[in-house]
């Protein structure tokens, strides 16, 4: 590239280029293409709109699909900034060394295609992933690892491919105070899934919470994709990586453990309760009790080190409707006292609780409070027993134990439940704990900084739903064919003596009469 130009108009050209980020880039900076080489830097629409963000508002977050040129349209403002102001200092840091350090990369490669009299500040120490100019702006290349960035002044902090850094949480609260003096911050990515940090920061920018200034560039941002180009790159994607690489949806990206079609389906039947009540209106009901109905309440109780909620679902069994649910932090007796009453008020329906530390002293209050219908299970199996059969049980264990051996199996069977469209959920607060609850290191769990309370006492109560009470069900069917075999017996007895006619055996109808009394007074059994 070779410019004519007077000394005069040189210093005009600086002058501009000093102002206009914009201006600088499309005339006189050079990008290296993959296919074609050395080319001019040209901006499309969405990249001009981007350079005037950068400068306009002092904190950035970018949503992007992959490939739309936003890492580069990020180095060339970098370039501009460190050229054209003195003592700049800027920090590119992502999860992986060498991702921040291609970014370092093409800014060097732009600086050293400017022509001379626009290259105004040589480069005076050169490292593979930093370098310094004459006029004293410095950048460098860092990983999340250490203290990178905790005790220096920042001019820009860039964050590259920003949802997928991990513990971003715990590093931003260190790297905030290096941006007080005036620093700026720009934070781009690909989504990956709900919850993290880069997720929050574009939700909370978006409904305008935050000081970050929201961007969404899906893959059709770019004028040269249609459709058709869309279908072709696809064709040998997932949903989940489609999603991530090109739609720019959050929800779809994440590797949740119920699928993110089944969250959409679920999050349907979403309204507001009819009653919000309890004394801090976290128990919210969406229908009242039904006589005719059978309900199941299942409780999972706080842990008591204040970062977990008690939660409770109350369950319609003929439907699977979540009718009833609780979540907040009172204390244990406060607790038990709710469980106690709800529990009456809802048909003394079984109450099946977690039996964790905590859960344990609210157990034994329900106990001395004499409710009639606790969940019982055997200790070595599992296994759901009869509160009346426990007594001679030595092995009976109060309540449900979340084991590791039981954890992935009630996970397993709610998502069951929900993938087969079994059960209707009314709760926001529930579809917003599905979507942060996720595969982790193989674990299902919460994502850092969330909870699960309520996806967890779910999960037991489809578990007990399908195991204990279909058990149950079938015992009770069980008891009610036998009474109905002693007491409704076709079979007629031949009680005569030969040679008395129309003889009775009075005997034998006195126990026929006292088979059929006993049935009327078993008959609770098998309602």
């Amino acid at each position: 590239m070779s410019f004519q130009l007077t000394k005069k108009e040189m210093m005009k050209e600086i002058l501009k280029c000093g102002k206009d980020p914009s201006y600088f880039l499309n005339t006189y900076a050079r990008i290296s293409h993959p296919l074609h080489g050395t080319i001019p830097f040209r901006t499309y629409d969405f990249q001009q709109d981007l350079l005037n963000n950068f400068n306009d508002y002092r904190f950035n977050v970018i949503l992007k699909a992959r490939q739309l040129g936003i890492s580069t349209i990020t180095a060339g403002y970098v370039v501009w900034l460190m050229l054209f102001h003195r003592d700049k200092n800027v920090l590119v840091m992502a999860t992986k060394f060498g991702t921040a350090a291609n970014l370092v990369k093409k800014v060097k490669s732009v600086m050293k295609n400017l022509p001379d009299f626009i290259r105004i500040s040589e480069i005076s120490i050169d490292n593979r992933t930093s370098f310094e100019l004459s006029n004293g702006s410095f950048i460098k290349a860092s990983s999340t690892s250490g203290d990178a960035g905790r005790s220096e002044s920042l001019s820009l902090l860039v964050l590259d491919e920003a949802a997928h850094i991990e513990n971003l949480e715990e590093l931003w609260t260190g790297l905030y105070p290096t941006l007080s003096t005036g620093g700026r911050c720009i934070a781009l990515s690909t989504p990956n899934g709900v919850g993290n940090w880069f997720h929050r920061a574009y939700v909370d920018a978006a409904a305008d919470v935050n000081n970050f200034y929201p961007t969404c560039l899906p893959w059709d941002v770019h004028p040269d994709r249609d459709q058709e180009w869309f279908e072709k790159e696809t064709a040998n994607m997932s949903k989940r990586q489609i999603a991530q690489e090109l739609e720019c949806n959050f929800n779809t990206s994440g590797e949740t453990v119920i699928a993110p079609e089944d969250m959409e389906k679920l999050s349907q039947n979403v309204r507001e309760p009819k009653y919000k009540t309890a004394f801090d209106r976290n128990f919210w009901i969406w229908e009242e009790h039904d006589p005719s109905c059978n309900y199941l309440l299942v409780a999972d109780v706080a842990r008591g080190d204040g970062t977990d909620y008690s939660v409770f679902h109350i369950i319609k069994l003929e439907t699977l409707e979540i009718v009833g649910e609780y979540q907040g932090k009172p204390t244990p007796d406060l607790y038990s006292n709710m469980l106690n009453q709800i529990g009456k008020e809802f048909g003394n329906c079984l109450i099946v609780v977690e039996n964790n530390s905590i859960g344990y002293a609210v157990l034994e209050k329900l106990v001395e409070f004499e409710y009639p219908n606790i969940y019982y299970s055997i200790k070595s199996t599992h296994e759901y027993i009869d509160q009346y059969q426990a007594e001679y049980q030595p092995n009976a264990v109060l309540g449900f134990s979340t084991t590791a051996k039981t954890r992935p199996l009630i996970v397993a069977k709610l998502e069951e439940f929900i993938r087969n469209e079994l059960i209707t959920v009314n709760s926001s607060r529930l579809i917003n704990e599905m979507k942060t609850f996720i595969w982790q290191y193989g674990k299902p769990q919460a994502m850092r900084g969330y909870n699960d309370d309520l996806v967890m006492a779910l999960a037991i109560a489809c578990w007990v739903r399908d195991t204990a009470l279909e058990t149950n069900q079938r015992s009770m069917n069980y008891q009610k064919a036998f009474l109905n075999s002693i007491v409704y017996t076709k079979t007629s007895f031949d009680t005569t003596i030969r040679g008395m006619d129309k003889h009775k055996n009075t005997k034998m109808n006195d126990e026929i009469a006292e088979q059929k009394e006993s049935y009327d007074h078993l008959m609770w059994l098998i309602k």
